[in-house]
């Protein structure tokens, strides 16, 4: 699927896509933080026939709708797949070393050769963060490895 990326001066990004039923849809990024649902006419791709406004939490539950169970399905359709390839969901415990930490800093995949490839935080998810990303307590990583790596990114993450 192809998604475009057009600046719009002043306000934001909009990326859009059209669905395999020729439905245009996007979503305008304004710099405010504020997020547009547009659903454009299908004969006229420039008219917007609908646009829905949505704050942060309703983006967010928007996205955790669409995008967290997708990543799911994504990786259960690798591992099944891929022989002995699992993801796990782990939560951050409050107690753990790494909230309040940079993901880098707990060296997971130099240390057991598991991979984070995403964190879903109050519904909202980031796929593929980066060794930056700092972790916070209540966050769900989403881990790929086998089932030993994994269980020890389990305790790396509980214990350190």
């Amino acid at each position: 699927m192809e998604v475009e990326q057009t600046s719009l001066p002043g306000i934001g990004l909009r990326h859009d896509f059209t669905t395999r039923s020729g439905q245009r849809i996007g979503v305008v990024s304004h710099r405010t933080g504020r997020r547009d649902l547009v659903i454009y006419d299908k004969d006229d791709p420039d008219r917007a026939c609908q646009t829905v406004k949505l704050n942060d939490e309703e983006a967010d539950a928007l996205a955790e709708l669409l995008g967290a169970p997708r990543i799911v399905q994504r990786l259960n359709q690798l591992h099944q797949e891929v022989e002995g390839l699992v993801s796990v969901q782990l939560a951050i415990p409050a107690g753990s070393p790494y909230a309040g930490r940079p993901m880098g800093d707990a060296r997971v995949r130099t240390r057991t050769s598991a991979s984070i490839v995403a964190v879903v935080r109050a519904g909202q998810v980031f796929a593929s963060p980066g060794p930056e990303f700092v972790f916070a307590a209540g966050d769900i990583v989403v881990v790929v490895g086998s089932a030993d790596s994994t269980s020890e990114v389990a305790d790396i993450l509980a214990e350190g």
